[in-house]
């Protein structure tokens, strides 16, 4: 009796172990903890609540006026340049072509862009023949899009033609440079110690010499492998015409985004698949980056309780190994830093409190949401005009670029590139790329205040008119003002000065730009922010040393600094080029 009974025992045993074994196969979201969008069914994330309730009760009832509606939706004014890229003045001669370049590049869509951008320079400085750029398939996304499936590949042979010769592929001789021979084994013509930020002379110490013995060389990897200093004028203009210039979508990525773009505009009314030429409206796009891969590596709390925290921990394990360096850090400390992304109610909250009402055309850029619609429930309540690509366009036009994610991210980066106001929930590739792109064409963008806004959510007892005042103050300065690269920045993300080419109202452009984010540093009260201005400042009076009002700005930052010989100098100066300088001449006086 006693072995029947163990017998039977150890048979629900196995039962269940086989029960174990393959519901997961047959429902993976069922118990998965590693879904890169959506919850899985147990476990894993309980639906969080509006969490900010005194803020959302005041965004929902706030009466915003017409001047506020006028000032968040008016465009940049003139900020005192404008975008001229020139071809080479001396056409490329592909005959000297030195030999050919290869370049594998990894990432998504934006990194992939920066690469492209890269490889076309380096090619310009070694005088040779670049191959179209492949690119690898992402490991997050696994999408298999190659340059031509995402980008006019004819567009942009044509549009570089003067600048350096471009291949489709490799002529036979060479038709072995393949992704899988370097792949199996150590090869003579492959660069695989290229390192971040490489010189020019880099290139010409450690490539060209390839070029010259096997006329061809593969680099690989190549992301981020071209520094951002110390590049000839020509290199940084060129790397500005490919960015804004040469890469342009392929026609059916194009044509749907012309076709969102013209129903944002349009009635709300209008329906899937179908056009209202008279769509004028204006209209937001919000890039919302709320996958598990983010909420997972930010190590912050988002709201979904004990079972969240648990799951994003064992994702974290899995994926990076510990590797990230935040979980040190409480989820007080890192949003108290700014390092935490935005959630979908507070960025929500945030476009309430800068004049954005119930009746604004919100375009979601994004990939899955990491919870689904219980994450974005409190979003779509603030703004009901919500739309994405599946809500604006019908299954036949989305055909082409369902399921592809660079090909998704390409419609949505297309339409933000046309959209009245862009804003992105948390700092990364694609709010760099549209920071820089809408700077150079002088569109507005919001740059989200990270710490300030941490700050005001922290505090539980805020009240919505303190918090929409202090966000209205902490934004007026961040909604596409020109800044200026400074050294080891991106190209990419601060196009200004370097896609200015070399003229004297180029030159007048970039002192007024100096000169104006030198008065806002000035106006403010903290050391660090003059011992800034003073740097724009100098630069500025080398740039025209007869500008009074950079000199007299330079004289109100030494005396704030207390150094009272340097401040007279610089007054002086001022009064010498303008003797009606009033305000030097009044500091001269007070100064003895």
């Amino acid at each position: 009796m006693k072995i029947q009974y163990l017998q039977s025992q150890s048979q629900r045993v196995a039962f269940a172990g086989i029960f174990l074994i393959l519901v997961p196969n047959f429902f993976p979201n069922l118990f998965d903890p590693l879904g890169r969008a959506y919850p899985s069914m147990f476990s894993e994330w309980n639906a969080p609540s509006a969490k900010h309730i005194r803020l959302l009760e005041g965004a929902l009832h706030q009466e915003i006026s017409e001047k506020q509606q006028l000032d968040i939706w008016s465009p940049l004014v003139y900020q005192g340049w404008k975008p001229c890229l020139d071809s080479a003045s001396v056409p490329f001669n592909p005959e000297k072509s030195r030999g050919y370049i290869q370049v594998f590049l990894d990432g998504g869509l934006n990194q992939q862009r920066m690469g492209i951008c890269d490889a076309v320079s380096v090619a310009k400085i070694l005088n040779a023949t670049l191959v179209i750029p492949h690119l690898e398939v992402n490991p997050v996304w696994q999408d298999s899009s190659s340059f031509t499936d995402i980008f006019d590949v004819d567009h942009f042979i044509e549009v570089l033609h003067n600048e350096i010769s471009i291949v489709k592929e490799l002529p036979s001789m060479y038709s072995w440079s393949t992704r899988e021979y370097y792949a199996t084994g150590i090869r003579p013509t492959r660069i695989k110690t290229a390192p971040v930020h490489a010189s020019a002379n880099w290139y010409l110490e450690n490539v060209l010499p390839m070029l010259y013995s096997h006329g061809i060389a593969a680099i690989a990897p190549f992301s981020h492998r071209l520094a951002f200093d110390n590049l000839p004028k020509e290199i940084q203009l060129l790397r500005c015409k490919v960015n804004f210039q040469a890469l342009a979508f392929v026609p059916h990525i194009r044509m749907l985004g012309d076709n969102l773009i013209q129903r944002l505009r349009s009635s709300p009314s209008t329906k899937k698949g179908t056009n209202d030429e008279r769509g004028s409206g204006k209209f937001i796009v919000l890039h919302l980056r709320f996958d598990k891969d983010m909420a997972a590596h930010s190590a912050c709390d988002f709201g979904g309780g004990k079972a969240e925290k648990l799951a994003l921990a064992k994702y974290r394990q899995v994926i990076w190994q510990g590797r990230v360096m935040k979980t040190q850090f409480t989820n007080d400390e890192l949003r108290q830093q700014g390092r935490c992304p935005l959630t979908p109610e507070e960025i929500g909250l945030l476009l309430r409190a800068l004049g954005f009402n119930n009746d604004t055309r919100l375009y979601l850029a994004s990939h899955k949401v990491y919870g689904g619609e219980a994450r974005i429930s409190t979003l779509r309540k603030m703004f009901p005009l919500m739309e994405d690509k599946k809500s604006l366009a019908s299954d036949k036009e989305r055909a082409q670029v369902e399921k592809k994610a660079s090909l998704l991210a390409a419609v949505d980066y297309y339409v933000s590139m046309h959209t009245d106001v862009f804003i992105s929930a948390s700092p990364g590739n694609m709010h760099n790329a549209m920071l820089g792109y809408r700077a150079y064409r002088n569109m507005k963008t919001i740059r989200p205040n990270m710490v300030l806004l941490s700050q005001l959510f922290l505090n539980e007892t805020i009240e919505w008119p303190e918090f929409q005042q202090a966000v209205e103050h902490g934004h007026k300065n961040r909604q596409g003002q020109i800044r200026l690269r400074k050294e080891t920045q991106s190209i990419y993300t601060y196009p200004i000065p370097d896609c200015i080419p070399s003229s004297r109202s180029a030159v007048e452009a970039l002192d007024n730009a100096l000169l104006r984010r030198a008065e806002i540093k000035v106006k403010g009260s903290k050391r660090g922010r003059v011992d800034s201005a003073i740097q724009d400042l100098v630069k500025s009076v080398k740039l025209k040393g007869d500008n009074a009002t950079a000199y007299r700005l330079l004289g109100e930052c030494y005396e704030k600094k207390a150094m009272k010989d340097d401040a007279v100098n610089a007054y002086e100066r001022a009064v010498r080029i303008d003797p009606h300088c009033v305000a030097a001449r009044d500091a001269l006086n007070r100064l003895g």
